[in-house]
C-alpha cells in the first residue's frame, strides 16, 4: 500500500485521512439513521478522492516512465492523471474512446488534460472496447507511440488500486455500520470492503447499466488479495439510465442537497450515490440506529 510519504508523492501534500463529517438531514433522522460525509474529494485539489487512493500506488510503480491509460471525453480519471503527470513531472498519454472526437475542438475536460501536457490519443469505439486484449493493447501503445509506458487501466483500477483503495476503509473503522461509495469499474469498493472492520459493509451504487459490476469488483479482489474480501453488495437502481446521463430529476436533487448541506455535488458519481441513499434509507432499508457513510469521491468541474 502507498502512503503519502512515498518518495516524489510527499510533495503534493494529500490530506490524509480525509475527514469525516456529519450531515443532520431530516430524511436519514426520521428513520434513526445517521448519514456521515467521508471527505475524498478534500484529499487534494487536483488528485480528487479515489483518483488519489487508486493513482498513487500506480505512480508509484511506474517509477518515472510515461504513463497511458483510458477514458472517455469527460473522464475524471484523465483530468486527475493528466495533473499528477504535470505536477511530478511525468509524461503522460490519454487513450480517448472515440476517434470521431479527434476532428474536433477539445472539450473542457480533454482541454484540461493537455493543458497538463498529456498527451491524447483518439481510437474507434471498437478498438477501445477490446483494449484489454494483449494483441489490441499492443497496437494502440504502439500508435500512440509508447510501448515502453506503464499502463494503468480505464478507471484507474487494477491490483495496485485496490490495495491502495484497502485505507480507505480503514479510516473508517469505528466510524458506520454501512459505508457506500458511487462505482465505475468498481475498484474503489473491491479495496474499501476488505479495509473494513469485520461485521461493516461496503454498497456500492453503479453508474453505469448493465449489471456487470458484480463480477468487475470480485475479479480486482481476486487479482489484488486472492480472493473475495469483505462484506459488500451492489444497488443498481440509481443509475439514471447509465454513466454521465443526468436528467432534471438527478439535478434538481443535487441542487437540493447542496442548499441543505453546503456541499458541492459532483453529478455524474457523488449526486447519485447520495439519491440512492435517500431512497434507500425512506425505504427503511438501513435499521434504526445505523451510521451510514457516504465517501465523497469528487467535486463539480470545472
Amino acid at each position: 500500500m502507498t502512503s503519502p510519504d512515498t518518495p516524489g508523492l510527499a510533495a503534493l501534500r494529500p490530506r490524509l485521512p480525509s475527514p469525516v463529517q456529519e450531515a443532520v438531514d431530516s430524511r436519514f433522522e426520521r428513520r434513526g439513521v445517521r448519514l456521515l460525509l467521508k471527505r475524498d474529494d478534500l484529499i487534494h485539489p487536483e488528485l480528487i478522492g479515489n483518483k488519489w487512493r487508486k493513482l498513487a500506488p500506480n505512480l508509484t510503480a511506474a517509477a518515472g516512465r510515461t504513463v497511458v491509460t483510458f477514458g472517455g471525453a469527460w473522464s475524471n480519471h484523465l483530468r486527475a492523471t493528466a495533473a499528477a503527470g504535470r505536477l511530478l513531472n511525468i509524461p503522460t498519454v490519454g487513450v480517448v474512446r472515440g476517434d470521431e472526437l479527434a476532428g474536433r475542438p477539445l472539450n473542457p475536460s480533454l482541454a484540461r488534460c493537455t493543458a497538463d501536457g498529456m498527451r491524447l490519443h483518439f481510437v474507434d469505439r471498437a478498438t477501445y472496447r477490446r483494449k484489454s486484449e494483449p494483441r489490441i493493447l499492443a497496437g494502440i501503445l504502439g500508435a500512440a507511440g509508447a510501448e515502453e509506458a506503464y499502463v494503468v487501466p480505464e478507471g484507474g483500477s487494477n491490483a495496485e488500486a485496490v490495495r491502495g483503495c484497502r485505507a480507505l476503509g480503514a479510516e473508517l473503522r469505528g466510524h458506520a455500520e454501512v459505508v457506500a461509495v458511487a462505482c465505475g469499474t468498481g475498484g474503489t469498493l473491491a479495496g474499501l470492503a476488505a479495509g473494513l472492520a469485520p461485521g461493516r459493509r461496503a454498497l456500492g451504487v453503479p453508474v453505469l447499466r448493465g449489471g456487470f459490476l458484480a463480477a468487475e469488483t470480485e475479479a480486482l479482489q481476486r487479482e489484488a488479495f486472492g480472493g473475495r474480501r469483505g462484506t459488500w453488495s451492489l444497488e443498481d437502481r440509481f443509475h439514471f439510465g447509465g454513466y454521465a446521463r443526468v436528467p432534471a430529476e438527478l439535478d434538481a436533487f443535487a441542487a437540493d442537497f447542496e442548499h441543505r448541506h453546503g456541499l458541492p455535488v459532483e453529478r455524474l458519481y457523488v449526486a447519485k450515490l447520495l439519491f440512492g441513499l435517500v431512497t434507500l434509507a425512506g425505504e427503511g432499508a438501513f435499521p434504526r440506529g445505523t451510521a451510514v457513510a457516504a465517501v465523497v469521491t469528487g467535486r463539480p468541474f470545472p
